[in-house]
């Protein structure tokens, strides 16, 4: 999927989440997993958690026309984090080698 941020755009490879997978998301996975994509049925300041999630992953937070609100490194084992604004979609990237170019996109660079 194509996404938006700062008036640039990169595709990436996303694996969409059903409802049952959206609850589990990174849980228990390695980091070497694929980048995750929750599409919600509605749009609104979805919380997420990282517990059982064992590496520190990039929240990016999308409207529904797949343009960035927010992003944020999420470290594991964090209760609760909520994007400022609401949104229709999630993606969960894993920090790891692999998933480079999508961190120094968003400027995050840490733990490669």
């Amino acid at each position: 999927m194509r996404i938006k941020y700062k008036e640039k755009s990169i595709n990436v490879d996303v694996e969409k989440l059903s409802i049952p997978g959206m609850f589990v998301g990174l849980m228990f996975k390695s980091k070497e997993t694929d980048i995750l994509l929750f599409n919600f049925l509605y749009k609104r300041r979805w919380s997420i958690h990282s517990l059982f999630v064992f590496f520190p992953f990039l929240a990016i937070w999308l409207d529904e026309k797949d343009k960035v609100i927010e992003a944020e490194i999420v470290k594991p084992f964090s209760f609760s984090i909520s994007p400022k604004k609401p949104i229709k979609k999630l993606i969960e990237v894993p920090i790891n080698k692999k998933n480079k170019e999508i961190l120094e996109f968003f400027g995050k660079r840490k733990g490669l």
